[in-house]
């Protein structure tokens, strides 16, 4: 049976459904094996729930030389090599060849795994519970060599975890691990990608982030992370709260352009900041109803009121009432926090702009008290002319970062992470000294 609508909002979505039917895990010395790239998002959030360390498994397929597409065995880390020797024989591949194509593939391997993990070791698996974790599964072949590769490495359980596979599919998966845990099995896949809103492809960036900031063996989990429902006045705004133990602050989100609180690049963001140990918000800032209105999205007015009302619910719930409060807007999103910060009782200690349109609040900006950062990509030209005339507006301290590289988006390798980073060394030694 296959769904009505998309299943799953986005992979953080994905990964908490999916941890919960992992609740039984907890306790036990799990390790969490994203499979590069977009299982690792998902893995992220298991590694959360379980509070167990987050790690990559990188396994290339063994070719056979004239079929390529038929896998006659898998490498992994640690010289792991799995070799299937009725596919060897059935197309009589010789030891040359085997050895040919295992040359090349080690190499490959080597350089896939320095990409995304760099000098960081993997996690030792030996005794331990190997949780491998995809965002989903259509053939399972990948999921297949990563399992058997989780056992050579010495793993004492191997669990396959996925949101979804077809049934007949995770039922041929037992005989690789002990266990196959998903939370959706259609009777048939056609592809990963319906089940989920968003699918956004994920970066090598993203990865090299998620473990990065992934918590050590035993590490703590966030005070608070969990979904939320903004209700300033009337309305009723849905949002994602992450609170790291000890937070010194609060970063809210001003998505702009008719995005929301599922968007890739700002969760992408917000993980940084978690790693800082800021809190973040991040929140639709108009309804459904109010959304499918085009005009509502470039109603910057409308939505920097909007920004004011949810911040000051903020105060009044008990986890907003007493940490200094930034906000972080990108495009149109950053014109409304500008706008809103104009306010002499806007209660913002600092503001960061990515990619943003300061030009559509400039009336307002000599106003602006709050430490204000602007964020733009070298390439994005037309932007970066608009935020120099708009910063000479401006009053308060500030400062204009251009990132080479980047267009608007920020797809480019390594152009968000620059983007998050100069976000975060703002927030830390402006938000945190400005009693917000």
């Amino acid at each position: 049976m296959q769904p009505e609508g998309p299943c799953f909002a986005d992979r953080d979505d994905a990964g908490r459904q999916l941890a919960h039917k992992l609740s039984h895990l907890r306790g036990r010395d799990v390790v969490v094996l994203g499979l590069p790239r977009g299982g690792v998002p998902v893995a992220g959030k298991v590694a959360e729930s379980l509070h167990a360390p987050l790690d990559v498994i990188v396994v290339r397929k063994l070719g056979v030389p004239r079929r390529p597409e038929l896998g006659m065995g898998a490498l992994g880390e640690d010289g792991v090599r799995i070799l299937n020797p009725d596919v060897i024989g059935a197309a009589a591949v010789g030891a040359d060849e085997v050895a040919a194509v295992e040359r090349t593939e080690r190499d490959a391997l080597r350089e896939r795994v320095r990409a995304l993990r760099g000098d960081r070791p993997p996690e030792g698996l030996a005794g331990r519970t190997a949780v491998v974790v995809d965002d989903g599964i259509a053939t399972g072949s990948t999921a297949r060599a990563a399992c058997q590769v989780a056992r050579a490495r010495g793993a004492d359980q191997v669990v396959l975890a996925v949101p979804v596979a077809a049934a007949e599919v995770a039922e041929t998966l037992r005989q690789d691990c002990d266990e196959v845990v998903c939370v959706q099995r259609p009777n048939w896949l056609w592809s990963v990608g319906q089940w989920y809103d968003d699918f956004t492809q994920t970066t090598d960036d993203e990865v090299r982030a998620l473990l990065a900031h992934a918590p050590a063996s035993g590490g703590a989990a966030p005070a608070l992370d969990r979904d939320v429902v903004a209700c300033p006045d009337t309305l009723r705004l849905p949002g994602h709260l992450t609170v790291p133990a000890g937070a010194a602050g609060l970063v809210m989100f001003v998505h702009g352009s008719g995005s929301t609180r599922h968007s890739p690049r700002n969760r992408y963001v917000a993980s940084v900041l978690h790693q800082a140990g800021l809190g973040t918000l991040l929140f639709d800032l108009l309804t459904a109803e109010e959304a499918a209105r085009r005009a509502n999205v470039f109603d910057i007015g409308l939505l920097a009121g909007r920004l004011t009302d949810v911040t000051a619910w903020v105060r009044g719930e008990p986890w907003g009432a007493a940490p200094p409060i930034g906000w972080f807007g990108a495009s149109t999103g950053a014109a409304a926090a500008l706008w809103a910060a104009a306010d002499p009782d806007a209660g913002v200690g600092a503001i960061v702009s990515r990619g943003g349109r300061p030009d559509l609040a400039h009336a307002r900006l000599p106003a602006v008290t709050a430490a204000t950062l602007l964020v733009v990509g070298g390439l994005d030209i037309q932007v970066l002319a608009l935020n120099r005339a708009a910063q000479r507006q401006l009053r308060c301290v500030n400062d204009l970062v251009v990132v080479p590289g980047a267009t608007h988006l920020f797809e480019e390798p390594g152009t968000l992470a620059a983007a998050a980073h100069h976000a975060e060394r703002w927030f830390l030694d402006h938000l945190l000294t400005s009693g917000g």
